[in-house]
């Protein structure tokens, strides 16, 4: 499954979603696990005020769709893109961590269960 998460050039955690500046698709397995991870320079932070609300919860939609995301992980999502997460059936799960890759395990892990066939 893919997940989003704003993330900062350090890897940690982007406290704002609607207007991170990067995110990072994570690829993640039945296990909780991370097998592939890509960072995009969204530039939402700069993008957010040039034109509607709308349009720019449009911007981030066309983001979602494109790259297959079926949640996202994040500290703070604003009312409006709540709403529009939701009318995508697209959860948001809370970001737990400091560092961005632990906390999309963490938060898949405590939404959706690992496999318990682990070795």
């Amino acid at each position: 499954m893919n997940v989003m998460i704003p993330v900062r050039q350090d890897g940690s955690v982007e406290p704002r979603f609607g207007k991170a500046p990067m995110v990072a698709v994570a690829q993640v397995d039945s296990n909780s696990h991370i097998t592939a991870w890509q960072t995009f320079h969204v530039e939402w932070d700069r993008l957010h005020d040039e034109g509607t609300e709308g349009s720019h919860h449009a911007r981030i939609v066309r983001f979602l769709r494109e790259h297959d995301v079926v949640a996202c992980v994040a500290t703070h999502v604003g009312m409006g893109m709540q709403r529009t997460l939701a009318a995508m059936k697209i959860p948001v799960l809370p970001a737990t961590s400091p560092d961005a890759r632990e906390s999309v395990e963490a938060a898949v892990a405590a939404a959706y269960g690992a496999d318990k066939d682990e070795s």
